[in-house]
């Protein structure tokens, strides 16, 4: 993956491909294996370590997984996260043997103020349906029911950007957006197929542990 060598060609790179992102999911779209995408960063250094964990959605199953440990070769700035964590990310994606159904960021997807964060970049590099699931908001949203499956509208302005999804009662919600190739309701429901046990999709839980995992490894401090 190119790296813009400046902010102002990351944010133009990212008004351009904002174009590209599909809000549908191909005919007859039914994921059997969903891979979660996460990145944990060393302290005091620009160390990253980057994993992908593919799981059966049916059952949780953790199928396959791999991971990459590089150097972030862009800066620490908001809304450009994907520039630092991308390339490590796509390197461990290549190295899986079988291409999974669904990728679900750690991140989020339109839910972005150029309407194309981490997970929408993931997408339209690859080409496959891609999900953002966020553990905090980039915009206002009014409580969810407390109830699981409930979902309220995420705004940023007058936009509807993505969703606030409970997962389990009592708990926090996670924030869903559309990447690539899917739609919000569908997005929703797959990541509450993830999430049977937990307020986070197992996709995501396994892939931030074995980021840290590996960053430990790696003797990284974790930050």
């Amino acid at each position: 993956m190119l790296v813009p060598s400046t902010v102002e060609e990351a944010v133009t790179l990212q008004s351009t491909l904002a174009a590209a992102v599909v809000r549908t999911p191909p005919p007859g779209f039914a994921p059997r294996t969903a891979a979660g995408l996460d990145v944990a960063y060393a302290v005091g250094s620009e160390l990253v370590a980057a994993a992908v964990v593919t799981v059966d959605i049916a059952t949780g199953e953790v199928l396959e997984s791999a991971t990459e440990v590089g150097t972030a070769a862009f800066p620490y700035v908001p809304g450009l996260f994907a520039f630092r964590e991308l390339p490590a990310l796509l390197t461990a994606l290549g190295r899986l043997r079988t291409t999974p159904d669904l990728l679900v960021a750690d991140g989020h997807g339109l839910a972005h103020p150029r309407r194309f964060g981490l997970a929408c970049h993931l997408g339209v590099a690859t080409g496959l349906p891609t999900i953002g699931v966020a553990k905090t908001p980039m915009a206002d949203y009014p409580p969810p029911a407390d109830t699981r499956g409930a979902t309220s509208p995420l705004r940023d302005g007058d936009d509807e950007v993505g969703a606030a999804l409970r997962t389990r009662p009592g708990v926090k919600p996670v924030f869903v957006s559309v990447g690539h190739r899917i739609d919000l309701a569908t997005a929703c429901a797959q990541v509450l197929a993830l999430a049977r046990r937990y307020r986070l999709p197992e996709t995501t839980r396994q892939a931030d542990h074995l980021s840290r995992q590996v960053l430990k490894d790696s003797r990284g401090e974790l930050r």
